[in-house]
């Protein structure tokens, strides 16, 4: 109710940006009596991040677009990938009204994906940050095809939220298939020796381990637990290639 009450009034004042505002600002307004998954967001302030709920949600529709945006190609099956994220973290009322305001609003807005990396950057903690990377590749992947416009664009945003580029090449390669596939997911090179995949194993799986993102919503415990399942595999992988 009072999204959409403040939404209308900041459109009118200060077109779409106020219209962005309003609707955020209200739908905190709406929300504040709430209970159960509605209350449990990405980012609590107990967990040590400092991007509230309304900017983060912002922020992260605004990366997803850019995204999605990346091959000149909007996906419909990318876009039904952010609209289920939204409904299983926050309910279908509130999805379909946020989704809305994407369509409608942020898509047409210049979007600086400069300023919300160094925004996250500062704010978030490195393990969330490769979250949202893992996030962005699962948008891109949505149709089924990650192409090389969006891997560069996700690569752009990697960079800005300040994520080295063995992690970006690590998460890259759980949405590709290649013989060197599981190296790149463990950050080593075909010319390990067994002892060093066995401690490269060790190392990621302690990295990528959901116990890390205890403090972010289900949606996103579950992508950790499948960068998590993508390190098993690929150790398992060499442990049956190589023979150990």
């Amino acid at each position: 109710m009072f999204s959409w009450i403040l939404a209308i009034v900041g459109y009118f004042i200060y077109r779409f940006p106020g219209a962005i505002v309003g609707f955020i600002v209200g739908g905190l307004i709406d929300n504040m009596g709430g209970k159960g998954s509605a209350r449990k967001t990405i980012f609590q302030q107990r967990s040590g991040d400092r991007v509230s709920p309304a900017d983060f949600e912002l922020n992260l529709l605004s990366l997803a677009s850019l995204v999605i945006k990346a091959d000149g190609n909007v996906s419909q099956s990318e876009l039904d990938y952010v609209r289920q994220y939204f409904v299983q973290s926050y309910g279908k009322d509130r999805a379909n009204a946020t989704f809305k305001v994407f369509n409608e609003v942020i898509k047409k807005r210049e979007i600086s994906a400069a300023n919300i990396g160094g925004l996250l950057r500062q704010r978030m903690r490195y393990e969330s940050r490769l979250q949202v990377l893992h996030f962005l590749f699962s948008i891109a992947n949505a149709d089924g095809h990650v192409t090389e416009a969006e891997v560069s664009e996700i690569n752009r945003i990697g960079g800005f939220l300040g994520v080295n580029f063995r992690d970006f090449e690590s998460i890259k390669a759980m949405f590709f298939k290649n013989p060197d596939s599981a190296y790149k997911i463990l950050e080593i090179e075909r010319t390990a020796t067994d002892v060093e995949v066995k401690k490269a194993y060790r190392e990621m799986a302690k990295k990528y381990h959901p116990d890390k993102l205890q403090h972010m919503d289900e949606v996103h415990q579950k992508g950790a637990e499948e960068k998590f399942r993508k390190v098993q595999e690929a150790y398992e992988q060499l442990q049956k290639e190589r023979g150990f």
